[in-house]
């Protein structure tokens, strides 16, 4: 005889989900049909983070029936072009972006549409930039200049090496006990990082190309990871880009905290802060109150949301 569960899903690959029920017992499940295609404008209807109802068929094998509501989720466009968007994860209490200065470098444009992204579904973002060992006096410059930008502004930002240990207790503080996604570019060094505070999981990781800087991807489906000393944390892709899903034009600068903060001094009330006479945003711009970088990374994420970012 079946029996009902609640479960929380910890890995997806395709059709099939591992799922750890109430009792710590993991469960792999497929998904019952219909759930599948109820008006789903997405990829996947279920993803890591999920908490699920599943009908046990016997310990090791269920049907999930049903998804609960979620705290929040974060979404990146899709690569299968028939459907819009592809959910990452569920229910997370923060965002973690790692970011490297050099050997490859993070571009700007990338951390501004990642952080919208976080602003959108409203998850806490912090920056963690790793690497640090490897930096000349040139790159440390830069790397205080992107704090520069970033700190002021409300964002969290700390540095580390996960390669000599510096800073790495910080670290583990801060997914200590939380839901955490893990996310950079591919080659930033993100399963290294976890690996040194918890190093029973090894997760894979590989040697950057320094012919053109740039690793090659290790993870090709989100997975959640139970940490020892509380938390889980998740694993995603390398992420060359966010795509900006669900996002209006007009409600672009709502998730830039600094532009939001100054458009209630604008002269007119529904403006896009990029020609208007009076916009206060502009005025913050040229007089240097805002980042240079950051108000061209608006303009450009509101000029071309429909780009590819992938």
């Amino acid at each position: 005889m079946s029996k009902m569960e609640t479960g929380i899903i910890l890995k997806t690959t395709g059709s099939h989900y591992r799922v750890k029920v109430s009792n710590g017992d993991i469960v792999d499940c497929t998904i019952r049909g219909k759930l599948r295609l109820k008006g789903v404008k997405t990829t996947n209807p279920v993803t890591v983070g999920d908490f699920v109802q599943v009908e046990l068929s016997d310990k090791n094998s269920g049907v999930i029936t049903a998804v609960n509501d979620r705290k929040n989720y974060i979404i990146r466009k899709s690569t299968n072009l028939s459907r819009e968007s592809h959910i990452i994860a569920a229910n997370l209490d923060q965002a973690v972006l790692v970011v490297t200065i050099e050997f490859p470098e993070t571009q700007l444009g990338f951390i501004d549409r990642y952080l919208v992204t976080t602003e959108a579904y409203s998850i806490p973002a912090i920056l963690v930039f790793n690497k640090v060992d490897l930096l000349n006096d040139a790159a440390i410059d830069k790397l205080n200049q992107y704090i520069s930008i970033y700190e002021p502004i409300g964002y969290r930002c700390l540095i580390v090496s996960a390669q000599t240990g510096y800073n790495m207790n910080l670290f583990k503080e801060l997914i200590q006990n939380k839901t955490s996604l893990i996310s950079g570019n591919s080659g930033v060094g993100k399963s290294t990082l976890v690996n040194t505070v918890e190093p029973d999981l090894k997760l894979k990781t590989n040697i950057i190309s320094s012919a053109h800087l740039t690793g090659k991807h290790t993870t090709t489906f989100s997975e959640m990871f139970e940490l020892s000393f509380g938390g889980y944390i998740i694993d995603t892709p390398g992420i060359k880009g966010f795509g900006l899903i669900d996002i209006e034009k007009e409600e672009l600068y709502h998730y830039f905290p600094e532009i939001f903060k100054l458009s209630s001094s604008c002269k007119y009330y529904n403006c896009t802060h990029i020609h208007e006479p009076g916009c206060a945003v502009i005025d913050a711009a040229k007089n240097g109150n805002i980042s240079p970088s950051r108000y061209l990374n608006y303009l450009s994420i509101y000029s071309d949301e429909n780009e590819k970012y992938r």
